[in-house]
Formats: C-alpha cells, structure tokens, sequence
C-alpha cells in the first residue's frame, strides 16, 4: 500500500485527533465550538522569500475562544501561528513592555516571577486559562499557509460532523481570497533586477459550500464579512447566506469592527454595540458576540 504524502498524513492526524476530542466533549454533553482565527499567508514563489499577509492579528478569534469557554462550549481553536493566543491577551507583547514586568528574584536557585500589578490582567487571565486546560475545553491546532489552512478546516469538519447541531462553526479567520497555484508559481526567488513586478492571482475556492453541504451539514455556522463601504455591507452578506446557505453572518466596519457589529440572517438584521459606559469598563464586543450566537445556537438545536 503506497503512503500518504506528508500533506495528506498531516490531514488525516488533525482528523483523528479533533474527532478523539470531541467524542469526549460529547460524552461530557458539552457542545462544541471550531473558532478559526488569524490571517492566512499566501506564498509568491514555491520556495518562499515573499508572502502576501493581511491585517489580522486573531484577536477576535481569540477573545471569542475565551468567551465560548465561558459559556460551556468546547472549543477547537484553529489559528494562524504566532497569531493572538486565548489568555495570552493578558501578557504585554514581546518587547521592553514585558521583560519590565518581569523579575529575577536572585539566590542559589534563581527564579522569574512577574510583577502583577505590571500585569493587572495575568492572573485572572491564567486562572481561566488552568480551568480551560484541566477540563480539556481547549484543543488547539495550528497553520500557516492557506493551503494548510482549508486541509485542517476539512479535517476539523469531518471530525465534527457526527455532534451533528450541537457543532458551531465560528469561522473569524481571515482566509486570503486569492492565491498563486503551485503550479503557476516560480521556483526561486523573484528578482527586482527583472523589473516592476506583475502578478496574476487565482480565486480561492470557498470552503463554505463543501463544509455546509458536505462536510458538516447539520452543523450551526457563523461566518464573517469585513468590509470599508457601508453601503454594500448589508447586501454582501445576504448574498452569502443565499449562496451557501449557512445560519448567520457577523458583518463589520473596517473602522469600527471592535465596537459594532451587525448580526445578519436570513430573516433579520441585529447591530450589536457597546455603549460609552461598556467600553469604560473594558467589555469587549465578543462577550456579545458569543451571547447572542449561544441563544441563537439553542434555538437551531431545538429545531
């Protein structure tokens, strides 16, 4: 029997493991969330110098993670490497910011301890975080690439299709809509000496159609829509949701994504903002976020 390649052996891994775990959410009748976060890379030639990136740090896939947490879900946290980390949110990033928080506490043995009141947020953030890894309710799978990135979702996907509706699909990464296939990719390095640089990209396959057609097609998914004009916002996610038929579309601003979003059906629209009085607290619209879509879960689980 031939063997996998290394894409496919990484693949069907990713499978087994997000299956394995999930059974044992299901067992404890926890349902499940895949909370996909960060932005995808997209190589310019097959051996990579330069890469095409967009603006996502993961930090509303993340703070997401920790509110689903909260909420009782178990959650597959699909994220870009090195991208915004569930609790992590807490530390200052790397940097002057965090090594001053830091102390060496001297003698035979010596130690580092953080100074908490550097850090107001760490222990709060650690304790949920120790809770979240006691209870197994946190796995986590990593990319890079967009290649790998719509390999792993599929993996994911087929691993929780069997949870049927309790499955939610909170798919917050920002996958790149346009690629260079491999086979229309130069091998080195591009050279500046060959002149202005022209390049021709393909369309990115959605993944939308298989996973709610095919892969999951009992599942609950929110997917999300960030645009700069207003006035195609509203329109841009109803053609989605008449397109691939899934439940819901978080549509945003560019300019005001962390304070206001719109909750789109296809029967209804619902902005979700937070007040002056909110934002001086440090509320995050994520808590809302998540409150609303476990409502909205329930109800699609008792249909």
């Amino acid at each position: 029997m031939a063997e996998l390649p290394p894409e496919a052996r990484a693949e069907a891994e990713a499978e087994r493991r997000v299956r394995a775990w999930a059974e044992a959410q299901r067992a404890r009748g926890k349902r499940v969330a895949l909370v996909t976060s960060g932005g995808t890379q997209v190589p310019l030639e097959a051996r990579a110098v330069r890469f095409l990136e967009n603006f996502s740090s993961g930090r509303r896939g993340a703070a997401s993670a920790e509110r689903l947490v909260g909420a009782g879900y178990g959650v597959c946290f699909l994220h870009r490497a090195r991208s915004t980390f569930p609790w992590a949110r807490a530390l200052p990033p790397h940097g002057p910011a965090l090594l001053d928080a830091l102390r060496v506490d001297a003698g035979p043995a010596p130690g580092v301890r953080a100074d908490v009141g550097a850090l107001p947020g760490l222990v709060p953030a650690l304790q949920a975080y120790r809770r979240a890894k006691d209870e197994d309710a946190l796995l986590v799978v990593e990319f890079t690439g967009l290649v790998e990135y719509l390999s792993l979702l599929r993996a994911a996907a087929r691993a929780l299709a069997p949870l049927g509706s309790s499955a939610m699909f909170y798919l917050a990464a920002a996958v790149s809509d346009f690629y260079i296939p491999a086979s229309e990719m130069p091998e080195h390095k591009i050279q500046s000496v060959d002149g202005p640089l022209q390049i021709t990209m393909k369309i990115v396959p959605k993944m939308l159609s298989p996973l709610v057609k095919e892969w999951a097609p009992e599942a609950f998914v929110i997917s999300f829509k960030l645009e700069t004009n207003p006035s195609i916002l509203v329109d841009k996610s109803r053609q989605a949701l008449e397109k691939y038929r899934h439940q819901v579309v978080i549509a945003n601003m560019l300019d005001s994504y962390r304070t206001s979003v719109l909750v789109v059906t296809r029967d209804s629209e619902m902005q979700l903002s937070l007040s002056d009085e909110e934002l001086t607290r440090g509320m995050e619209i994520e808590e809302k976020i998540v409150s609303h879509l476990k409502s909205r879960h329930t109800a699609f689980m008792e249909k």
